[in-house]
């Protein structure tokens, strides 16, 4: 093919990237270039094949580093108003010129084994191949496309939702299924969080057409995949109206703990739902002119959360219990059957070599740390938890006894 005589310059790269966008095989060999210049001459070399002509200036200047990540909040090269292909994925949804919108990121066939979505995003984020050819789409269009084939036709649908109140064993639950290659699981991506909060206030249904949406994004079929797990962030059991409302048919399960030793692992490290700061008191019932310490105010919010669950689990036979002093066994015996998910001895076996692991930090083994924790908390603490949690954390040990 004939090098274009045209300006090798943007439009020209543009231009091919368009290409890029519709041939999988092109884009994943692309992809599997790791290294920045090698990355930049293969650009160059399969443009010029196809009869672009870019100027490689441009192209190692689209890949100089970024350490505070501002380029993602540039516009990006690829803009469009249609799905990607299915080995794409949602890494972010901003605040754009033109209204909000959905970012994607090549992620190709690579499994999702990290132990959160947002450390599989910087790994897909750190290849050259997204800094280059990052897509982008109007969340109105993301929306109302969301439907036309091959999108939510070729999705699989979620087998089952973790929602936690968080430090009590669902990142486990959710690298146990990570470890089995016909799994894809998606732990708390941002994506959908920002989804959810975007359809606060709306009507239900539409609040359930964006949650089915985003999670069908997720879920279009990958090699060899044949289940579907989505683990969401703990404030996400505030919206299980909107999951019940999505998706009728698909069990859930909350993993819950004594809320003294949730509370000691959040003085240690507060999660963002913690700090008033970051995310609305009003989210959890909590009026944002009351001043609270950090303490009390987390009491107040895993007390929202555990009561958004007693109400939601009270007259739902998908939702599902489960408490940290269970695990790891309540996995096989109660929540496997529970998402209707069968297990051969080798995947049961995989399965029970992830418990042997730190689950966040899967390098490190694990160490039970309940009574380090129970010895941990000061005689205040207690008060607070005893105070915003104890009842609610009781109703949640009874309505579990009663459906055992």
């Amino acid at each position: 093919m004939a090098v274009s005589e045209a300006a090798a310059g943007p439009t020209q790269l543009a231009d091919f990237a368009a290409v890029v966008m519709t041939d999988t095989t092109l884009a994943a060999a692309l992809a599997s270039v790791g290294e920045r210049d090698a990355f930049a001459a293969q650009t160059v070399r399969h443009a010029a094949d196809r009869g672009f002509r870019l100027d490689a200036a441009i192209v190692t200047a689209a890949l100089r580093p970024d350490p505070l990540g501002l380029a993602r909040y540039a516009p990006p090269l690829m803009q469009g108003r249609h799905w990607p292909p299915a080995a794409w994925l949602p890494v972010q949804v901003v605040a754009a010129e033109d209204g909000p919108s959905v970012d994607w990121a090549y992620f190709g066939d690579r499994r999702l084994t990290e132990s959160f979505f947002e450390d599989s995003m910087r790994r897909a984020l750190a290849l050259p191949f997204n800094k280059l050819f990052r897509y982008r789409m109007p969340l109105a269009d993301f929306l109302s496309h969301a439907e036309i084939a091959p999108n939510l036709a070729t999705s699989l649908a979620p087998d089952g939702f973790i929602f936690h109140m968080s430090r009590c064993g669902s990142t486990l639950a959710a690298q146990m299924f990570a470890a089995l290659p016909d799994y894809v699981v998606i732990s708390e991506a941002p994506p959908i969080d920002t989804v959810l909060q975007l359809a606060r206030g709306a009507p239900l249904e539409t609040a359930a057409q964006a949650l089915r949406a985003i999670v069908a994004a997720y879920g279009r079929r990958r090699p060899g995949a044949r289940r579907f797990i989505v683990k969401l962030d703990s404030w996400h059991a505030l919206a299980l109206p909107v999951f019940q409302r999505a998706f009728p048919e698909t069990p859930w399960t909350f993993f819950y703990r004594d809320p003294v030793e949730v509370m000691v692992s959040q003085t240690r490290m507060r999660g963002i739902q913690m700090l008033p700061a970051i995310m609305p008191a009003s989210l959890f019932g909590i009026e944002p002119s009351e001043n609270h310490d950090l303490e009390d105010y987390g009491a107040r919010v895993l007390g929202a959360i555990c009561r958004a669950v007693v109400a939601a689990q009270a007259h739902d036979p998908r939702g599902l219990l489960i408490n940290y002093r269970d695990l790891p066994g309540a996995v096989f015996s109660e929540l496997l059957p529970h998402f209707r998910l069968a297990l051969d001895d080798g995947a049961r076996a995989a399965m029970l070599r992830v418990t042997q692991q730190d689950a966040k930090t899967p390098a490190l083994t694990f160490t039970a740390d309940s009574a380090t924790k129970q010895q941990e908390a000061t005689p205040s603490l207690r008060q607070l938890a005893q105070t915003h949690v104890g009842a609610v954390y009781r109703q949640l040990e009874a309505q579990r006894a009663a459906a055992r």
